[in-house]
């Protein structure tokens, strides 16, 4: 497994790749990898194919944070994550700094203006624009044919499905479900942030998604989510809505597929999460457990 840090030294490494038969996938992460991040690099080894190229970024992008103090405390185990990514069978592993991301004088951005608007969108301005800009730069220095993102956050995929599209951008886009652990919490690499308390808590999120969507209109189902979320002391609810699963503008009644989304705040923890509905009852993937 190559391990480089800059964009020169990942074009470099690709040029040895260059003869390989398979195609190129890549996996665009953060760190802190967890047993939902090696679910996406098992699905990015079998799209490559044993002939193609599997790349993993890792980096901690400051221009999607909307809050210093989140940016500062996020986990940063790389020497834990370089030996995840080995054991899964990567072939190259791309840790950039900022200064080799971006320029300090950057002037451009990438912005999408309809899907981007609710939910984190508004909750984090700026945020979604982060996410695409860093995105399209990682597909564009690593000339993946394909990349892999988790369901778990739902609007960044269909977002960056939307910038790929709108923008003639040549890589397939590949979604894992959401991975969870045995009590129904999506994993997430701020789950390592919650106090013993918080994420004994912590599952009410998911158990109150999934019982609410089991109901029939859109007002209890909204009602019965808000009332099980917010009988916890320990949190504060950022937004809770149903909306369409396609345009994710807030719907009044359940004609079509629409998600059931939350994020949620455990003192400066923020988690999100999400469950699919369709006229009233909850059809969701199964999602993969976390092994005993």
């Amino acid at each position: 497994m190559n391990v480089v840090a800059t964009g020169a030294e990942l074009r470099e490494a690709l040029l040895d790749c260059a003869g390989s038969d398979g195609r190129r996938v890549l996996v665009p992460t953060m760190g802190a990898l967890h047993p939902g991040h090696l679910e996406l690099l098992k699905r990015a080894r079998e799209a490559a194919g044993p002939a193609g190229t599997v790349v993993v970024s890792i980096f901690v992008n400051p221009i999607q944070f909307d809050r210093s103090a989140d940016l500062e405390a996020y986990p940063r185990p790389m020497e834990s994550d370089l030996a995840k990514c080995h054991a899964a069978g990567v072939d190259l592993v791309f840790t950039p700094d900022s200064a080799a991301m971006y320029h300090h004088d950057r002037s451009v951005m990438v912005t999408e203006s309809l899907l981007s608007h609710g939910l984190c969108g508004a909750a984090r301005p700026g945020h979604f624009d982060g996410v695409c800009t860093v995105v399209l730069k990682l597909f564009l220095l690593s000339g993946c044919h394909a990349a892999v993102f988790g369901a778990k956050d739902f609007q960044q995929v269909a977002i960056i499905r939307r910038m790929v599209r709108d923008l003639d951008v040549p890589v397939e886009i590949l979604e894992c479900p959401t991975v969870r652990e045995s009590d129904g919490l999506a994993m997430s690499s701020r789950n390592l942030r919650l106090t013993a308390r918080q994420r004994a808590d912590a599952p009410r999120i998911h158990r109150a998604l999934a019982a609410a969507a089991k109901l029939h209109d859109v007002a209890e189902i909204l009602a019965a989510a808000t009332m099980e979320i917010a009988a916890s002391p320990m949190l504060r609810i950022d937004y809770l809505a149903l909306v369409d699963a396609e345009t994710l503008v807030p719907v009044t009644a359940l004609a079509r597929p629409a998600v059931l989304a939350t994020a949620v705040f455990y003192g400066e923890v923020r988690l999100i999460d999400h469950v699919v509905v369709r006229s009233g009852k909850l059809k969701i993937r199964e999602p993969a457990k976390k092994p005993d």
